[in-house]
């Protein structure tokens, strides 16, 4: 179905006030930018603002419901045959390639990450991200296994798959901070990603 007009209007002005917010956050640091002043920037009122965002946070996770699905989306969308741990490898593996942002890998993420790490309200809403990561891709998994509530497997395996992403992820952060190339991070994390999936998959198997 096309977009109405009502609802282009009403996402552009959403997209607006993100990218406004997002640059003042770059520019000044999250805790030192209130939402009345994202709102005279991007002009409309606090209460437009407060429309399209519950919270100042959500102006800058304004991902935060696609974040979280993605690893389920990962296990929804998996190859015919595909086991989960081999999806979630070959998904990372093309994300080095893209450099996708769904890990963190895209240009100028470190920007960003300093923002975060600047804000306890941000590394505080991060780790929620991370939480509730975890806790969707279990119930999908236990709903794929036919787990019931008391199994712990699919908690297991959950965990254990986005500590190897999130492990992955924080590495190449790290050396984004220090200033290295992509050049030299790519390859890298490549071979460090193999590593690291291969271990996986001799502790879970390939569910």
């Amino acid at each position: 179905m096309a977009e109405g007009l009502r609802e282009r209007k009403k996402r552009e002005t959403r997209e607006r006030i993100s990218d406004v917010a997002t640059g003042l956050f770059l520019a000044r640091g999250f805790d030192n930018v209130t939402v009345a002043e994202v709102a005279q920037a991007a002009d409309v009122s606090v209460n437009t603002v407060f429309n399209y965002f519950s919270t100042k946070e959500d102006l800058f996770a304004d991902r935060y419901d696609l974040v979280v699905d993605l690893p389920q989306q990962v296990l929804r969308e998996r190859e015919p045959g595909e086991g989960v741990v081999r999806a979630f490898r070959r998904d990372y593996l093309g994300a080095i390639e893209t450099r996708d942002w769904r890990y963190g890998l895209n240009a100028g993420n470190d920007a960003f990450s300093r923002v975060i790490n600047d804000s306890p309200a941000l590394t505080a809403r991060l780790r929620d991200v991370h939480l509730q990561r975890e806790r969707g891709l279990a119930r999908a998994l236990a709903g794929e296994l036919g787990a019931g509530s008391g199994d712990v497997v699919p908690r297991v395996a959950a965990a254990q798959i986005l500590a190897v992403t999130r492990i992955l992820s924080e590495r190449a952060l790290a050396m984004m901070l220090d200033g290295e190339p992509w050049e030299k991070i790519g390859p890298l994390l490549t071979a460090q990603a193999q590593q690291a999936f291969d271990l996986l998959e001799q502790g879970l198997g390939d569910l």
